[in-house]
Order: C-alpha cells, then structure tokens, then sequence
C-alpha cells in the first residue's frame, strides 16, 4: 500500500527546503529510506520534484521582486543585489548546477529569475544538481543500513 502521507510529507519539506524558508529534506529523505517501507526510487524522485517545483517558486518570485528593490522592507540592499547579479552574470546559467548547495543555492534560483534566465535551461540545469545530491544521499544512505 502507497503511504500517502509519507511522500506528500517527503514532497512538502523539500518544496520548502527550496525556496528561502528554512528546512531540512534531507532528514526527511534519509529517514524514510531507512525505515524501508517506501520505495527508494520514488523517495528519490518525490523529493527531486519538491525541491525542484521550490526552485522554480523562487524563480517566479525573482521574475517579479525586482522593481521593488527601492523599497524599505525589501530583503537585499541594493549593493548587495547588485553584487549578485554582477555574479550570476559572470558565470551564468552553468552556476545553477550548484543550487543544492546550503546557504548559497537558493538565493542564486531567484537571481536566475531577475536575470530571465530562461525556464526551459533553468529547470534542467536546477533538476541535474537537485536530482544527483538526492541520489548520492540515497545511495549512501541504503549503502549504510
């Protein structure tokens, strides 16, 4: 029987994991692939969808925050927004392959979004990062018990 509660708890916290809120899917991840009652592969797969459906959230929200940047309550200073898109430009779109990276990965998928990076590359250059540290964190993981 397919624990629904499992997969839509796995697929939550790693939607969540992605955008800027804090969260922790990989303890999710790790968790029910020990407790082996669910599939592996679509463990794996449950949580690459949420993290990457996340990133794109944050793509969106880079897409249309900009021209708010004057505002008072706006996160970024301007300073410091300008910095990161001078970033972003100078490595480009290749830099998405680090957007699972902690601290740094999801502030660079809404830069993508100001900058208009465009979906289609966005999407499979954030699915290649998300994707492969989900499958070594299921390897070693199940390589483990």
């Amino acid at each position: 029987m397919i624990d629904i509660a499992a997969y839509a708890g796995l697929f939550f916290s790693a939607l969540v994991a992605a955008t800027l809120l804090p969260m922790q899917s990989e303890a999710v991840l790790v968790g029910l692939l020990v407790s082996g009652k669910q599939s592996p592969a679509f463990l794996i797969v449950v949580a690459s969808l949420g993290n990457i459906l996340g990133a794109v959230i944050n793509w969106l929200l880079g897409k249309g925050i900009e021209h708010y940047r004057d505002r008072s309550w706006f996160p970024a200073k301007g300073t410091a927004l300008t910095r990161a898109q001078m970033w972003y430009a100078r490595y480009g779109k290749w830099s998405l392959l680090l957007s699972w990276l902690p601290i740094v990965g999801d502030p660079l998928t809404v830069v993508a979004g100001i900058m208009r990076e465009p979906l289609r590359s966005f999407i499979v250059l954030v699915a290649i990062g998300k994707i492969a540290r989900y499958l070594l964190i299921g390897i070693a993981t199940l390589s483990a018990i």
